[in-house]
């Protein structure tokens, strides 16, 4: 039952350092229109392409960039694909933060 407790502090400190950045990557975020946002969701897949893998910081600055297009939507399939995405981010996320050392 214990062992269940057990966290990485290498887990905790990624994520943390992830959030802190993801704070100035949501005021960028606010600052853009519709098509940037766009032009930003293309360059976010770019990295995960490249990358191979979600990080971190990936993940957290993924959530913030799909639930703005979401929020900016102007299609129900973008706004559907949008909270699908920003879904799976955050089930990535929360298996993340499980990861035992």
């Amino acid at each position: 039952m214990a062992e269940d407790r057990v966290i990485s502090l290498d887990v905790v400190r990624e994520l943390k350092v992830a959030r802190i950045e993801d704070q100035a990557y949501k005021a960028r975020i606010l600052m853009m229109d519709k098509h940037e946002l766009l032009e930003e969701m293309v360059r976010y897949q770019e990295e995960r392409k490249r990358l191979g893998r979600l990080t971190p910081s990936l993940m957290i600055r993924g959530r913030t960039l799909f639930a703005a297009l979401e929020e900016s939507a102007e299609s129900e399939e973008l706004q559907i694909l949008s909270r699908s995405y920003r879904r799976h981010l955050d089930y990535e996320l929360r298996d993340y933060a499980k990861r035992k050392p």
